[in-house]
Parts: C-alpha cells; sequence; structure tokens
C-alpha cells in the first residue's frame, strides 16, 4: 500500500465520503478489503450473465456492515469489464409497485442512473445510442464502398435489423419503433425529436396521448409495464456491443416499511416475477443485485419472508452455517469485517489520507492497534459497532491529528491503556502481511 499512490480527486472522493458514511462511488479499489469470497461469487455471476444467462441475489447485511460498499465496488468492475449498469436506491417514493407511479419512479432512477465505463456517473443513454448507431455505420462503411444515400439506406436496414430483433419481446414493437426514429432523428440533426425519444425511454411521458403526438407510439413506460423494458434494454444493450445489464437495488428496508399488507405484497410479488424469470430462463443478458437488512429480508411478519412463495425459494437448507455458506444461494450473507482486516482498511486510510494532505502518516503498528482495541472495547461494540462507524472515527482520528500536531494519540482516545483493553484486538497476532481482493 505504501507504494501504491491514489489520484489526489480519488483520495478526495474517498477521504470524504467515508467521513460521511457514504459509500464512494469512485476508488473503492483502494479500500477494499476482505469479501473475497463473496465477491467472486458475484464475479461468477457477471461472467454467467455475459454468456447470456441472467442472476439474481440478495446482498444482505446490517447497517454499516458493508453490503452498499460492495454493490458498488460490483458496479464499478462491472462496467470496466464492459457491462452497463443501473442502480437505485427503493425510498417510500420508489417502490417495485404501487398506486402512485412508485414503480415508474423506480425505473426512471434506474435509467437516470445508467452507467457505461465511458460514462461512470450515469446518464449514458444517449451515449449508448450515439454508440450503437456509430458501430453500425462503421460495421456498414467496413463491409461495402456505398456512399450517399445508399450508405444511409444499408445503414437503416441493420437498425431495422436489431429493431426486428426486440420485437418478439413484450413491449418490444414499441421499443423497436423509438430506436428506428432516434436513428432518424440523428440522421437529421432533429435535437427536438432526440430529445423526445430520451424522454419516452426514460418513462417520463405522462400521458399516451403525448407520446402519439409527439413521437407516434401509443405506449409509454407504467407501473405495470417497467421491468419488461428494462428486459429489452439488456437485449439491446448486448446489440449496442455491452456485454449485458446488471441492475443494482439497495435499501429494500423500505419495502419492509410499508404499513399496507397489500402493497407490500405487491412489491414481493414484482420481485417473486424477476426471481422466477431468471431461474426459468425468460430473462437473458441481466443480472439483479437487491440489497437489505437480514431483518427486512427474514422477518416472518413484513419482511421478504412474509411472501410464502418467496421465502420457501430462498430460505437456506439444513447445512450452511456461518462457517460453512454456500455462496451459489440466492442470499449472500455479509458478516462483519474481522478485526484483522479492520486493521489493514485503517492502515490503507492512513496513506491515503497521507497523500492528499501531503504528509508523511506517522501512526506506528502500534497506534492503529490502540485505536481499534480502544473502538472494540466500547460498550455495547461487541454487537452494534460497524466498519461504518470506526472508519468515521478513523478519519476524525486522522483528521485532529493532522490539524494538531502537537496532540498525541493516547490524548484524544483518552488514556486508555492496554491493560484496561484486555480482549481487545491486541491479544491477536496481527500478521504481517493480509490477502485481501483487489479489482
Amino acid at each position: 500500500m505504501a507504494g501504491q499512490v491514489v489520484p489526489t480527486r480519488i483520495a478526495n472522493i474517498l477521504i470524504n465520503a467515508l467521513k460521511g458514511g457514504v459509500v464512494p462511488r469512485a476508488g473503492l479499489e483502494y479500500v477494499t478489503v476482505g469479501r473475497r469470497q463473496e465477491i467472486e461469487a458475484i464475479l461468477h455471476d457477471i461472467e454467467m450473465i455475459g454468456e447470456g444467462g441472467a442472476s439474481f441475489r440478495f446482498v444482505v447485511g446490517k447497517y454499516g456492515a458493508g453490503k452498499s460498499f460492495l454493490l458498488q465496488t460490483i458496479r464499478n468492475y462491472a462496467t470496466a469489464k464492459g457491462f452497463a449498469v443501473v442502480d437505485a436506491d427503493l425510498s417510500p417514493e420508489r417502490r417495485f409497485a404501487g398506486t402512485k407511479g412508485q414503480g415508474l419512479a423506480t425505473y426512471k432512477e434506474l435509467i437516470k442512473n445508467l452507467s457505461t465505463k465511458s460514462k461512470p456517473d450515469g446518464g449514458a443513454l444517449p451515449l449508448i445510442l450515439e454508440k450503437w448507431i456509430s458501430g453500425i455505420q462503421s460495421a456498414v462503411k467496413a463491409g461495402c464502398e456505398a456512399e450517399g444515400e445508399e450508405f444511409d439506406a444499408l445503414v437503416e436496414r441493420e437498425i431495422y435489423k436489431v429493431a426486428g430483433s426486440l420485437e418478439g419481446m413484450v413491449n418490444g414493437f414499441e421499443f423497436a419503433k423509438a430506436v428506428v426514429l432516434y436513428w432518424k432523428a440523428y440522421q437529421q440533426d432533429d435535437g427536438a425529436l432526440k430529445s423526445n425519444v430520451l424522454r419516452w425511454f426514460r418513462g417520463e411521458y405522462p400521458t399516451r396521448k403525448e407520446a402519439k403526438e409527439d413521437l407516434g407510439i401509443n405506449f409509454i413506460v407504467s407501473d405495470e409495464t417497467w421491468y419488461d423494458f428494462l428486459k429489452i434494454f439488456a437485449a439491446f444493450l448486448v446489440g449496442a456491443g455491452y456485454k449485458g445489464m446488471l441492475v443494482i437495488i439497495d435499501e429494500l428496508v423500505n419495502i419492509f416499511k410499508i404499513p399496507n399488507s397489500i402493497t407490500r405484497a405487491n412489491n414481493y410479488e414484482k420481485i417473486l416475477t424477476m426471481y422466477n424469470d431468471v431461474l426459468q430462463g425468460k430473462a437473458r443478458y441481466i443480472g439483479f443485485l437487491m440489497g437489505g437488512t437480514p431483518q427486512c429480508i427474514e422477518d416472518r411478519y413484513k419482511g421478504v419472508f412474509s411472501y410464502e412463495a418467496l421465502r420457501s425459494r430462498l430460505a437456506e437448507g439444513h447445512f450452511a452455517t456461518a462457517d460453512m455458506k454456500d455462496l451459489s444461494a440466492p442470499i449472500i450473507r455479509l458478516q462483519m469485517l474481522t478485526q484483522e482486516e479492520m486493521y489493514i482498511l485503517v492502515e490503507k486510510l492512513q496513506q491515503i489520507h497521507g497523500q492528499l494532505y501531503h504528509y508523511s502518516p506517522a501512526l506506528t503498528q502500534e497506534d492503529l492497534l490502540y485505536f481499534l482495541t480502544v473502538e472494540y472495547n466500547r460498550v455495547g461494540a461487541e454487537s452494534h459497532i460497524t466498519p461504518r462507524e470506526i472508519i468515521r472515527d478513523f478519519i476524525e482520528l486522522l483528521n485532529i491529528l493532522h490539524q494538531n500536531p502537537q496532540r498525541k494519540v493516547a490524548e484524544i482516545l483518552g488514556d486508555n491503556s492496554f491493560q484496561l483493553a484486555k480482549g481487545g484486538i491486541l491479544e491477536e497476532e496481527v500478521p504481517d502481511e493480509f490477502q485481501e481482493f483487489e479489482i
């Protein structure tokens, strides 16, 4: 780690986001520790998606245990490998189904956050469409010497061929029509038509009438059809040169919090539809990762397991334990990072903080152990402390030490002696080197 230079912009994003308890969207590879088995299991899923398969996983962990961090790490890996990724956090306004457009709101958020390698921060839809058209033009140009109208006709024929391949899917005919319209707007350099087609793809038309007037398409994305559209998008993206689509949805707890049991059941019904599509081979080139807490999954009254059809499919067998997990199961359960893994992490953070503020890190191994011992021996830490809290405290410690170089670690942490903190990390031997997963 000492020799690994983190770009200043990335270091700033990492330190500020982690200090605020937020998962950064860039630079995660510099602070990834542990989770090797979980990451490898999901990366295997991604390989299967790229070969035309589909996958569905729940990533389950307590608040602050690192599930959002893991989801973002996978997101960054997938875009780097040529996949398109859409992601959204559920909320009271964004669900899988609802009576006030909450399903459509989730779709809008997903498409808004559509990311690729060259557009990692979302908003990639126009770029994808332009790249797709340019790719077809290049392929036609490589195959013949036609020019002018003849060349345009050949390009159009190829575009109709791709569009035709989508028409067999549910709502595929309308999607194909919009694809062709975008090509015509591109060809005629019609900015207004391009904008309207993009609005339609994003689910922003409020009524069919308006879509019909602007585009001649008597159809709009709705609460009932948005999931079908994601599947069409996955097929289209493969035609546009991407390896597939990864759908990441976090904060499933917002379904658990819905007070109305019928509304909750409708949302779980939608999850069941996605899950069945994946297992039955009805979905291709698409993967789903959903993040939630143990309670929002396992609660028999309001959680995912309250919906019997899901519980019977997702419940673990009799042989898996905390020590022997089945990582091919649909639910990946995250344990807290071990104390040794936390040691690696704070060591990495000290290096990044030093690079960001241009100083040589001065905390010794003993200082780092001292900090972790104090953290792990707080009252209630055994059951309640999370990596998020430890990271936040450590960055605060680094900030205070940097701003007050005359102060010592023991002064800031309180003069806890190592003897008073027996049973903490100090009784563990910290190896010189640890194996952690690096992207």
